[in-house]
């Protein structure tokens, strides 16, 4: 095993987050050094981010925590291309308003967990400042000779597609060597030494690191996650409603967002084997206390989720939100009470509102078909009383001070309040 002597390869590999790293000892060593620089790219395809980006910023989180500066990417430029890396399709081409959207909407999380103030002040920036400026014949004469297309057709994300016989369009084929020079522009603009990111972007950010050593002929790092799963082998972030997203209230008026209690939920629903690798990579607890928490075995495993959910939930959402989400499950799972703070739908009218639709309306299923399924299984409930007729109308004796619970079997549940 490998002994590093910089707090920042410590931190990254005691806490599972090294999967490959383009050379660990110099890189090593240049973090001894102090001050080193480090980015990672956040496309704008969506309002928010979700859980499955948290492994990502909590990396720029541990290189600014041990002295290093991180760099938020935002992909303004990039986004209108489309990362076709781990898909088997092409991206919906997105309009500037959209694009726009999206950048105001996931640039809000990033300082719940980075600190934009001091010497290794974080910073934010949009490659849109530097690509939208590129001219074509330019970029392809100085950047496009580094590239060979044999190495670039060797790349998993085109190899995966020409092996399936799936197009590829020459707008994404293109999209290495604008993610490639990002590497370069932030190396020349900050003294970027470092790319970090999960295990899909190995070959980008191989080619970032190529080129700015044989243009700048600086030696650059990369540094990359394994890809994180459930100890079930689901997708990290994803659940049976969808994304768990980070932001907590919606851009635009669309459901992209994730209240406090959801998300604290998310993390107390984490599966046993799970519990200590999320302590490591989801939260700032000492190794020693999770290890303490990780050998908590039986019924006691529930101090631990508990433990990552409030961890957590502080993390994105402050001590208090977490603090509440807690109260609020121990009043709706222990005491069965209305327990406010749930997830709460306004409604100006509940004439015609039936069982089906409130659990659509609430988001606890997906759809009436499912709704149905969830009457049939016996897990819809109104007021915690099992609804058997889907029709069953939501009308003014269900109200308890303008409030109706909604529940999905035991750990979903949310509140309809007429207005």
């Amino acid at each position: 095993m490998t002994i590093y002597q910089s707090e920042l390869m410590q931190r990254l590999t005691e806490r599972g987050f090294l999967y490959q790293c383009t050379n660990e000892e110099a890189l090593d060593k240049a973090a001894l050094e102090g001050g080193l620089v480090g980015y990672i790219g956040f496309d704008c395809t969506a309002p928010s981010l979700h859980v499955g980006s948290l492994v990502q910023i909590m990396m720029l989180r541990h290189l600014q925590k041990s002295g290093g500066r991180p760099i938020v990417l935002l992909g303004g430029g990039t986004t209108k291309i489309g990362d076709p890396t781990d898909k088997d399709k092409s991206r919906p081409i997105l309009t500037q308003e959209f694009i726009d959207r999206n950048k105001d909407g996931i640039s809000q999380v990033f300082s719940k967990f980075l600190n934009f103030d001091g010497a290794n002040g974080a910073i934010m920036v949009d490659n849109a400042e530097w690509l939208d400026k590129l001219g074509y014949i330019e970029f392809l004469r100085d950047m496009g000779v580094h590239f060979t297309v044999n190495r670039m057709v060797a790349l998993e994300s085109v190899k995966r597609r020409l092996e399936r016989e799936q197009p590829m369009t020459f707008l994404e084929f293109n999209y290495t060597l604008l993610q490639s020079y990002d590497f370069l522009e932030l190396n020349r603009r900050y003294k970027c030494r470092l790319q970090l990111g999960g295990s899909d972007q190995w070959g980008n950010i191989v080619g970032g690191a190529d080129l700015t050593r044989r243009v700048e002929g600086n030696e650059v790092f990369g540094f990359t996650t394994p890809l994180i799963t459930t100890a079930s082998g689901g997708k990290m972030g994803k659940t049976a409603e969808g994304a768990m997203w980070l932001n907590a209230n919606p851009v635009w008026g669309e459901n992209f967002a994730k209240s406090p209690y959801d998300y604290w939920q998310f993390w107390r629903n984490t599966e046993d084997a799970d519990v200590g690798k999320f302590l490591r990579l989801f939260t700032d607890l000492d190794l020693k206390e999770i290890a303490t928490l990780e050998a908590l075995e039986g019924a006691e495993i529930n101090i631990a989720k508990i433990r990552l959910a409030n961890e957590a939930t502080t993390l994105l959402h402050g001590a208090t939100a977490a603090k509440n989400a807690e109260e609020t499950a121990i009043k709706t799972f222990v005491q069965g009470g209305t327990a406010e703070g749930l997830p709460t739908f306004d409604i100006d009218d509940i004439t015609d509102l039936t069982a089906i639709d409130a659990a659509v309306l609430t988001g606890l299923a997906s759809s009436k078909g499912e709704a149905r399924r969830h009457v049939k299984a016996g897990a819809l409930k109104i007021n915690d009383d099992k609804v058997t007729d889907p029709f069953q109308p939501i009308t003014s004796e269900d109200m308890n001070d303008s409030v109706v619970k909604i529940s999905v079997g035991k750990k979903k549940h949310a509140l309809i309040r007429l207005s």
